[in-house]
């Protein structure tokens, strides 16, 4: 992608400036209107592959996530991490001035990100139809629960409940458990990272196009889109996924098992896996065992191949398996909670985890991006900002000092 920009608009985006740091994006601007998580994190990844992202929050204290603890010397370390790389500019754009200077940072836009309840961005006079008058080659993409359409589109819609109408919450967790959802807000994230790869191709499309276009993600329909296994047996089937805790839905042994003290999670899921964990293990007597010759019929038995299993990992510590299995060339895990990964040897030696500076937090420890790509880095930059930290940005826009002073005093 060369960073294009439609015709008559400047590459170096909104206000003429250069996107800071070099990047893959480098060249692309993006405003975002976006709160909590799902438009955050669709940007924070846009910023890190290098594209300028300008957030447009409401002076009367910004995205709700700054309101989110915990604190470092009152700045919010969830807003910190969801927002680096960012600008902050604060605008009210239910006012006429502040709804004017979102517009004419959108007419030297690449991307408008929002993930307003739909029919918000109309009622501001700041939607899609409205932007595109004003710069045809805009690329405006929005997230929400539902979709913009349809008969749930105007209902409120947060993780936990795209979690529940997407099936995910009816598979995840142990039969005959009350439902239980994902442990991270799969359904916001997902949505987020669907956003980012919409965005990225419709930015490659415009370069031989020369057009903009509207995107249109949906937390409900990304839960929806992780049923790959479940799909696949209801179209054939007519079968329904059910809760399986931590056990695969068409193989086995392919889950967490137990130690001595705890869990460890393993992996047989080939015919080759399968004869080395046997071998491993000192069960040689289960290759010859018809319950478990094909990994259907493993699938068919898994609670006596489990019970079978689980007699000679209980023996052993969870680093003893883990150990004789990785030796024997198995899939095998330890089950780490996040005190063990954010520490983990792996990922320090692969430099995944660095430091980001903020004015008054100062040292904000960073979560890596998982892109690594050789010559156009993910950049390392700031942490999230303070709250329009950045309405220098207003004054490259024509208006009088009158009206500056109004637009940064609210």
């Amino acid at each position: 992608m060369s960073g294009s920009t439609p015709a008559g608009q400047s590459a170096s985006g909104a206000g003429g400036r250069s996107a800071p740091g070099a990047g893959a994006l480098d060249g692309v601007t993006v405003l975002e209107l976006g709160v909590f998580m799902a438009g955050p994190f669709a940007t924070m990844q846009l910023a890190d592959l290098g594209a300028r992202v300008i957030k447009i929050e409401n002076p009367d204290g910004g995205d709700q996530t700054r309101s989110t603890g915990p604190y470092v010397d009152g700045e919010s370390m969830p807003h910190m991490l969801l927002n680096r790389n960012k600008e902050s500019v604060t605008l009210d754009l239910k006012d006429p001035l502040g709804r004017e200077a979102f517009m004419r940072l959108a007419e030297t836009a690449d991307v408008v990100v929002e993930n307003m309840r739909p029919g918000v961005m109309a009622r501001l006079g700041t939607s899609y139809d409205e932007v595109r008058d004003r710069n045809p080659g805009i690329i405006y993409a929005s997230a929400s629960g539902w979709g913009q359409d349809g008969p749930l589109a105007g209902l409120a819609g947060l993780d936990i409940m795209a979690q529940a109408r997407s099936g995910l919450m009816s598979i995840t967790g142990f039969p005959d458990s009350p439902p239980a959802k994902v442990g991270v807000p799969i359904c916001d994230l997902t949505s987020a990272m669907y956003l980012a790869l919409a965005v990225t191709s419709a930015l490659y499309e415009r370069d031989r196009s020369g057009e903009g276009q509207y995107i249109d993600i949906s937390l409900f329909e990304s839960g929806v889109s992780y049923a790959v296994w479940e799909a696949a047996a209801y179209f054939a089937e007519g079968r329904i996924g059910r809760p399986n805790g931590s056990a695969h839905q068409n193989q086995a042994p392919y889950q967490a098992v137990h130690s001595a003290d705890g869990y460890v999670t393993v992996g047989a899921n080939t015919p080759r896996n399968w004869e080395r964990f046997c071998r491993a293990l000192g069960l040689d007597e289960l290759l010859d065992d018809p319950r478990f010759t094909q990994s259907y019929d493993r699938l068919t038995h898994r609670e006596a191949l489990i019970a079978l299993v689980e007699e000679k990992t209980g023996q052993m510590t969870t680093d003893e398996v883990v150990a004789l299995l990785n030796e024997a060339g198995v899939p095998v895990a330890p089950i780490s909670d996040y005190g063990r990964v954010f520490t983990d040897d792996h990922l320090l030696a692969r430099d995944f985890y660095w430091d980001s500076e903020h004015p008054v937090a100062g040292t904000v420890r960073q979560i890596g991006s998982p892109m690594r790509m050789s010559r156009t880095p993910a950049r390392r930059g700031p942490a999230g900002p303070s709250l329009g930290a950045d309405n220098a940005v207003l004054d490259d826009l024509g208006f009088s000092a009158e009206e500056l002073t109004e637009l940064k005093g609210r």
